[in-house]
């Protein structure tokens, strides 16, 4: 489910924060499944038990799980808007979208792709 890259130079928690919000995105996860618990991922991974809490802690501010005291954390069914988090994330879109054109890639390639992905929603 989780793979960690220890060569990558994020942060530890951030990779299972972007493994866990790619498979809620993706529909790997379906509204309140339930995540692993914090001790039994940190034990599978081998990794500190605050590290998946922090993790856990920053995909509840971002809005992808909620959490019920006692019981877990579980996947967002509702989308919320977070502002900020557009933001940033039509930020890394034109850094990107400015590396593919400098690469070589088309608008029509590009228009393509976002079609393709509006069209799975």
């Amino acid at each position: 489910m989780i793979q960690l890259n220890y060569r990558d130079t994020r942060p530890i928690y951030e990779q299972i924060k972007d493994s866990f919000s790619r498979l809620i995105i993706s529909g790997g996860m379906s509204a309140d499944e339930k995540l692993p618990s914090v001790r039994t991922l940190a034990s599978e991974l081998s990794i500190n038990p605050n590290t998946i809490q922090r993790a856990y802690n920053e995909l509840e501010a971002e809005g992808f799980v909620y959490s019920v005291p006692g019981k877990g954390s579980f996947v967002n069914g509702e989308k919320k808007e977070d502002g900020r988090r557009v933001e940033e994330l039509k930020r890394q879109m034109r850094n990107t979208v400015s590396e593919l054109f400098f690469m070589g890639a088309t608008e029509e390639e590009l228009i393509r792709i976002v079609k393709e992905e509006g069209e799975k929603k």
